[in-house]
């Protein structure tokens, strides 16, 4: 089981895309996929079709020891599964930021077994309580970047961050993959901005890049991953492409 966190302290960069439509990707090709949503803005949750309001619980209940987390899972389609939030998650920052609650997330899934061959973490666009919870929980990073010019100046301190929650939560925690998202081919800023990237992280670097689309703009608002929405746009390409790299990653050993 890979426990991927999708990373980015900036936010607009296209994580929670990634996070629902590589999970309906891997879903399609057979795989297991749990999401959590991490964030209380709730926008994985909502971009699955879920009404908030409708909602009992979510894993903001599972983090205070309310409610098992397999209590609270959520079938989105074949082989997809949410584990949902809503904005009383916000609370939990309030609640525990004093204290040294960081493993409450790994807590949760003790006992939890292997149910799924893929856990999607959608993240906070901060490295607060919550942020640091899933990269405690997590085996692996994939960070999200828009080809802008501002993701080479934000590169540097999203990195470190990394480094530190590495060093005093998680010492097996690794990058393992980067995505471009919102990729326009066309601009010269986007090409010279994805290839300045990829010094960072060489042979982690997805060749995939996930390329600006109306379909995958417009799918959230009718709560309906990609391959629901427009199965044959360019942005269920791009997103299938990249799980099958996702899943190649393993027969090249470069999980660890």
């Amino acid at each position: 089981m890979r426990v991927i966190a999708i990373v980015n302290q900036k936010g607009g960069v296209g994580k929670t895309t990634t996070v629902l439509n590589l999970g309906a990707a891997l879903s399609k090709l057979g795989k297991r996929v749990l999401m959590i949503d991490m964030d209380p803005q709730a926008h994985l949750t909502i971009s699955s079709g879920i009404d908030l309001e409708s909602l009992k619980f979510s894993i903001y209940d599972v983090l205070i020891g309310k409610i098992p987390i397999k209590k609270i899972i959520m079938e989105i389609s074949m082989n997809l599964f949410l584990v949902p939030s809503n904005f009383s998650l916000s609370m939990l920052q309030i609640e525990k930021s004093k204290g040294s609650e960081f493993f409450l997330l790994k807590e949760a899934f003790k006992g939890f077994g292997r149910l799924y061959n893929y856990i999607l973490i959608d993240c906070p666009p901060s490295f607060g309580v919550l942020t640091i919870n899933a990269l405690s929980f997590a085996r692996e990073i994939f960070i999200v970047f828009q080809t802008e010019y501002l993701a080479l100046k934000t590169l540097p301190l999203l990195l470190e961050s990394i480094s530190k929650v590495r060093r005093n939560f998680n010492p097996g925690l690794n990058i393992t993959g980067a995505i471009a998202c919102l990729y326009d081919y066309r601009r010269k800023i986007d090409r010279k901005v994805k290839e300045e990237i990829k010094v960072y992280f060489r042979n982690k670097m997805f060749k995939t890049a996930i390329r600006k689309n109306v379909a995958l703009a417009e799918s959230p608002i009718f709560g309906k991953h990609i391959f629901r929405y427009a199965p044959r746009s360019f942005g269920a390409q791009d997103y299938l492409s990249l799980a099958k790299e996702v899943i190649k990653m393993e027969k090249k050993e470069r999980i660890r």
